[in-house]
């Protein structure tokens, strides 16, 4: 008896770290990568990119952001916008939408659900947010990012507009007050991840500055070794081994029991610093342009197919398929399509429809509050996505 109590002991013990730590699949199958010889020197690169030309620009942008957010926080007036007239809302809601990450378009449906924003508000963020993609584009090419942004906005008004205008601002908007338990973005208390994620925190508190300096001297060409007396590929090494040290951790940091938590970033937690909140979302972009590149670069290695070549196939269908995936919940398919662009294997347009038909994070607390809502919502994002990204490609490319 004893000894049945100890096996179904074992057995949950099992459960609960596989359940918990599913994550750590990532790094074991990048290291089982670098300890293969016909994959080391490309999976090497890959980690190497990764780090000095994306995650530490991402972890500056992320450093700036989060210090603004901090001070913003505290004027709550801004929140205080006319409910009575829903071009005030439209407006707020496509500049919240433009904001990085999930936090400003979590606003605007919060607003929605507790019945004081418009139906076309919701459109509006829905159409101009991003999600985490936006600190991928922004890190790695920031006038295109901006561009994207300043579409977004444009697009968000107009949809907002539109919308409001066939339906009125009483459209599906709630009578009542509903208690809130947003699930992105929001804080939540301390759990066993902790250590993991204060140790995340403590690595980008002392990498960010050095990482940063170095990303820089890459971006002019400069031979970094050279100019460190180092031997020739030393510089890569080091970028490979810190960025698996901070995806094991981030691995560690979160459990995977759903659809939402692979794809979405982690929750805040109250006591988080700012190093804390830049290294969990930093590792979380990371992780899945890590994802990317690997999948890009392994299909051409073994099977000699170049992803951009099939893309440029797919001729006139590229935009649409960026734009269905946008319509996924969660910013990690998202990441993967802005790795994409950036890797010159889809054009802008196919960027730009991904772009304004994504509602990363954001839609997972929208489904979770008003379902019908967000279908409908996510739906009638995809109609100016389509719009944008076949004009820009027939005017532009």
């Amino acid at each position: 008896m004893e000894l049945s109590q100890q096996s179904v002991s074992k057995k949950y013990l099992f459960q609960s770290v596989y359940l918990s730590y599913k994550r750590l699949l990532l790094p074991i199958v990048i290291v089982a990568l670098l300890f293969t010889d016909t994959t080391r020197f490309i999976t090497l690169k890959v980690l190497s990119d990764a780090f000095w030309q994306v995650s530490a620009y991402v972890a500056a942008s992320l450093a700036i952001y989060h210090y603004l957010a901090s001070l913003f926080s505290r004027y709550q007036w801004l929140l205080n916008i006319p409910t009575d007239n829903s071009k005030y809302q439209i407006i707020f809601a496509s500049l919240m939408g433009a904001m990085p990450g999930c936090g400003g378009a979590i606003i605007v449906i919060t607003q929605f659900v507790q019945g004081k924003f418009s139906f076309g508000a919701v459109v509006a963020v829905l159409t101009a947010t991003m999600g985490d993609a936006a600190f991928l584009l922004l890190a790695s090419r920031p006038s295109t990012g901006l561009f994207v942004m300043g579409i977004g906005i444009i697009v968000g008004l107009i949809s907002g507009i539109v919308v409001d205008a066939i339906h009125g601002n009483k459209f599906m908007r709630p009578d009542q007050k509903k208690s809130l338990s947003l699930t992105c973005c929001n804080d939540q208390p301390e759990n066993k991840f902790s250590l993991y994620i204060k140790w995340q925190g403590m690595l980008w508190q002392w990498l960010l500055l050095p990482s940063v300096f170095i990303a820089i001297l890459f971006s002019f060409q400069i031979n970094v070794d050279q100019i460190f007396h180092l031997s020739s590929g030393t510089i890569d090494v080091i970028g490979a081994v810190i960025v698996v040290v901070a995806i094991t951790l981030w691995a560690c940091s979160g459990e995977v029991t759903n659809y939402q938590a692979i794809v979405s970033e982690d929750s805040k937690v109250n006591t988080r610093n700012l190093f804390q909140k830049v290294a969990q979302d930093t590792n979380f972009v990371a992780s899945w342009v890590i994802v990317a590149f690997l999948i890009f670069e392994l299909s051409i290695h073994f099977s000699g197919i170049d992803l951009a070549k099939i893309f440029t196939q797919w001729g006139v269908f590229t935009p649409l398929i960026a734009v269905i995936i946008g319509l996924l919940p969660g910013c990690g398919p998202q990441i993967i399509t802005t790795s994409l662009y950036l890797s010159g294997s889809i054009p802008l347009s196919a960027q730009l429809g991904n772009a304004i038909s994504n509602d990363g994070d954001a839609l997972f607390p929208a489904i979770a509050l008003a379902p019908k809502m967000a279908l409908i919502a996510t739906l009638y994002s995809a109609i100016p996505a389509i719009i944008v990204a076949y004009s820009y490609l027939y005017l532009f490319e």
